[in-house]
């Protein structure tokens, strides 16, 4: 990696907590019971801040700013972190795919930096618990929603290129988006539905989907199957394909799809 690149967040970092701009009174508190949050969070999260305040910015949606008037959110963060995110995945994918062309990559990038690659780690981690909501959107179910998630991944990114200087982000960003670069391309590029829908059959149904053969037909070499999948007590489907994998997956979208609409039209 160029030096320039390394030395020049670490300096940034060594500024004083004034160039970060968060004024004190325009955050929430941090109480004792939110201290041991962010304290368990940091432990699991692998990470740790100097400035519990910018971590805890992070955290902070424009909701809580819209209904108090008084408190910043994490815009900004976001802002700095999805240009720090893609920095870091672009020099990823350049080491770790030396024969691919600029097209290929930019592919490959655009699916690792996505709402749904960016709320699934943000879930892993259990950024929906530490979210600080307004009322309005708590009650809506902000905690759930993939654009909440993602970007508050992104403030988090920002938050900790902030306080610890960009080395630290890149090696937080590569080894949580590190395996999800490789099940994208294992899956050339496109999205792992079967992956995607047990996600959201896990927060909305609190159960897994269930897929069962419904038909198959054609000699061995040339048999073709039809699955139907069971997704929180709906069935969706047939999908289709000539081996239960492939016909899994189709069945996958098709039931993704639609309640991933639903989940939209919801949230609007």
């Amino acid at each position: 990696m160029n030096s320039r690149l390394s030395k020049t967040p670490t300096n940034l970092s060594n500024h004083s907590k004034s160039s970060f701009l968060i004024k004190k009174d325009s955050c929430p508190l941090i109480g004792p019971e939110r201290k041991k949050q962010l304290a368990a969070f940091q432990k699991t999260a692998g990470i740790r801040f100097k400035s519990q305040t910018l971590l805890n910015l992070s955290f902070v949606h424009r909701s809580v700013s819209n209904e108090t008037g008084a408190v910043e959110s994490n815009e900004r963060l976001e802002f700095l972190g999805d240009s720090i995110l893609g920095a870091a995945c672009a020099t990823l994918l350049y080491q770790k795919f030396p024969l691919k062309n600029e097209g290929e990559l930019a592919k490959i990038k655009s699916a690792t930096v996505s709402e749904d690659v960016l709320s699934s780690v943000a879930r892993n981690l259990k950024i929906d618990t530490m979210l600080l909501l307004g009322k309005g959107e708590e009650l809506s179910g902000g905690r759930e929603k993939k654009a909440i998630l993602a970007d508050t991944m992104e403030a988090l990114i920002g938050a900790l290129y902030l306080d610890s200087g960009y080395k630290t982000a890149f090696s937080f960003i590569s080894r949580y988006f590190i395996p999800e670069i490789g099940g994208i391309t294992e899956n050339n590029y496109h999205r792992d539905y079967k992956s995607l829908l047990q996600e959201i059959c896990q927060h909305n149904f609190h159960s897994y989907p269930q897929y069962k053969i419904i038909k198959q037909s054609g000699p061995e070499h040339e048999r073709m199957f039809w699955i139907e999948v069971n997704a929180g007590g709906t069935v969706y489907g047939p999908g289709m394909g000539r081996n239960k994998k492939t016909a899994e997956q189709e069945a996958a979208k098709i039931a993704y799809l639609v309640l991933e609409n639903i989940e939209q039209v919801d949230n609007t």
